[in-house]
């Protein structure tokens, strides 16, 4: 962390950060006090501990909780927590769970650690409470804290899907060359994934079952080589027809790509993505 300080007070202001955003490990008086002082907006979640449990039961019943995005409602305050070193500005986010829940018991340790209501008559939430130094609206700030946790996803799709979490070797030269694998095969199957199904981003652990698992045949006959793959995937008919579109695209880039610049294939591959999203990639969305 001094090192992170370091570098971030030695930045000119015109290249600061415009808000620090961090997960429960940064929401703590070390970290808020270093970016106070150096005059860093920042926005980090807060751990439930017992004094923000008071205030999540005092706000409960008030009727004048604001829309915060994706089913959340938010609502802010001012706390002063015991190991804090001044009064800062929290929001408490809340969202109704939906469906069959399975609630254990009140004593149940998992319950205080999840602090999930369990009472028949009144609804069930989950909670978040952030801290910020901003005044940005409640709905932003929401925003913001789940746009960072999509960007931390990433990172944990590298370490965990991809094998980006470490090396037996404590060799640095071998250590870029297979990070630097890693990273460039990384991307060229979400970039494959995406032009298959530009809804949404598929993690690794669901497209790599999805596109890549199946049974080779090979067979010669006059001369050629066929290769034939069959999906044993229960969306076999949508992979199918997924795939092959996109061979006959990709085929067809190859066959002009040496004639045509780099802009010009990207905009062949930006045009394609509307036309596939309106078909058969559908069937892998749902």
């Amino acid at each position: 962390m001094p090192k992170i300080w370091a570098w971030l007070c030695a930045l000119p202001a015109a290249e600061r950060p415009a808000l620090l955003r961090g997960d429960i490990a940064y929401g703590n008086e070390s970290v808020l006090r270093e970016a106070e002082a150096g005059n860093q907006p920042y926005l980090t979640k807060y751990r439930l501990t017992k004094n923000v449990k008071r205030l999540v039961t005092k706000l409960f019943a008030h009727p004048d909780w604001e829309k915060a995005g994706l089913g959340w409602q938010g609502r802010e305050d001012t706390l002063q927590l015991s190991g804090w070193s001044r009064p800062r500005r929290v929001i408490v986010l809340r969202r109704q769970i939906q469906g069959d829940a399975l609630i254990a018991a009140q004593d149940d340790p998992q319950m205080a650690l999840a602090f999930i209501e369990s009472k028949a008559t009144a609804a069930a939430y989950e909670y978040a409470v952030l801290v910020a130094s901003t005044d940005s609206e409640i709905l932003a700030a929401a925003q913001l804290t789940r746009d960072r946790a999509d960007c931390e996803n990433n990172f944990d799709e590298l370490k965990n899907q991809w094998g980006w979490g470490g090396f037996t070797t404590h060799d640095l030269k071998r250590c870029r060359h297979m990070a630097g694998m890693v990273a460039l095969v990384t991307n060229w199957w979400n970039l494959f994934v995406r032009l298959a199904n530009p809804h949404k981003h598929h993690e690794a652990i669901t497209s790599r079952p999805l596109l890549l698992h199946g049974v080779a045949t090979k067979t010669q006959h006059g001369g050629q080589t066929t290769l034939t793959i069959t999906s044993r995937h229960a969306k076999q008919a949508a992979i199918q027809a997924v795939l092959t579109r996109l061979a006959a695209f990709l085929s067809s880039l190859k066959s002009t790509a040496e004639q045509l610049t780099d802009l010009e294939r990207l905009t062949l591959i930006l045009q394609f993505l509307p036309q596939a999203a309106g078909s058969d990639s559908k069937l892998l969305h749902r």
